[in-house]
């Protein structure tokens, strides 16, 4: 049985101008699937850079990466991914994470359980979309009758930005799959799906980092700092790759300058890092662990970035 091709697309960073989600947008237009576009506190907005890319494009699928759950309220939250997708039915992915909760507390929303709170938002959200009329009074979402006057149609993937056991636990649960970032190969996929409780249907975006040169040591070299600010706070896909205690030993040793040297099978686990076959690799890896879409991760400076975008398309329409 053939396996089903990811959808592949890039990522549009949480700092870059705002005014240039356009331009990517429309560069990636009919030539790959998605752009993921970043919210982060306290960069740019979501929904306002997913409507503007929405509304200069024809085919390009826009995902949500990551919605905070307690920065907007339930209703308004469905209310926006609503309207989003009546700009443009069939190419919106909604997406709602913890959010990170330092930012939370800076904001005054920081929920004592932020599992509970997602989990309320998840759940209340996804009716609201369903077109239901909703009355929930739990301990962060509390509704009485709300029901949208335009639920989309179709109804998009609600996915759950997470990482650790218990919040894909959940996503499992009440979502319609998850959005996995940060050093995630294809080993963490078939971990990620248990913990999830390997439903069915389930979605699996992957933001993945796009670090690529001619030669295998160049672009080992530019990846190293990425990969050293990876193991300064590691995260569930790195701390349970096969060789994580391996890399830790050398990066204690050696430092930055060590990291390039690490053998190729790593740094194929870690991201679309070397050449450009290695990158397509890394996605086809990901592919046969069962990943529904990947997103591709470029550098920060806006101009590397905007060059990426052609490696983006010769990678979303390899064979």
């Amino acid at each position: 049985m053939t396996r089903a091709r990811a959808a592949v697309g890039m990522c549009f960073d949480r700092a870059f101008d705002p005014a240039l989600v356009t331009e990517f947008a429309r560069a990636l237009d009919g030539r790959a699937d998605e752009l993921w576009v970043i919210e982060d506190c306290f960069y740019t907005a979501g929904v306002s850079l997913a409507a503007a890319a929405l509304a200069v494009t024809e085919d390009l699928t826009v995902g949500l990466g990551i919605l905070p759950a307690r920065a907007r309220t339930a209703a308004v939250t469905a209310m926006e991914i609503a309207t989003l997708c009546g700009l443009a039915p069939g190419r919106v992915i909604g997406g709602i994470g913890h959010g990170v909760q330092e930012w939370m507390a800076q904001m005054g929303v920081r929920p004592a359980s932020p599992l509970t709170a997602l989990e309320e938002v998840l759940t209340t959200v996804g009716h609201l979309l369903d077109g239901e009329d909703v009355t929930f009074h739990g301990a962060y979402v509390d509704l009485d009758h709300v029901r949208l006057d335009r639920p989309p149609h179709p109804r998009p993937p609600l996915l759950a930005g997470v990482r650790g056991p218990k919040s894909l636990a959940l996503a499992g649960r009440v979502a319609d799959g998850v959005v996995l970032a940060d050093a995630v190969g294809p080993g963490f996929i078939r971990t990620a799906k248990e913990q999830a409780g390997d439903p069915a249907p389930f979605h699996i975006t992957v933001f993945a980092a796009l670090i690529t040169g001619s030669r295998r040591e160049d672009a080992y070299a530019h990846a190293a700092p990425w990969l050293a600010n990876q193991l300064t706070s590691p995260t569930p896909s790195l701390t349970g790759a096969p060789f994580y205690e391996d890399l830790v030993r050398i990066y204690s040793r050696g430092g930055i300058d060590a990291l390039p040297t690490i053998p190729q099978d790593w740094w194929l686990e870690l991201g679309a890092i070397g050449t450009l076959d290695d990158a397509a690799a890394h996605i086809d890896a990901l592919e046969q662990a069962g990943v529904t879409g990947v997103a591709l991760f470029p550098g920060p400076d806006e101009e590397i970035a905007s060059a990426q975008i052609a490696d983006v398309v010769r990678l979303a329409s390899r064979t």
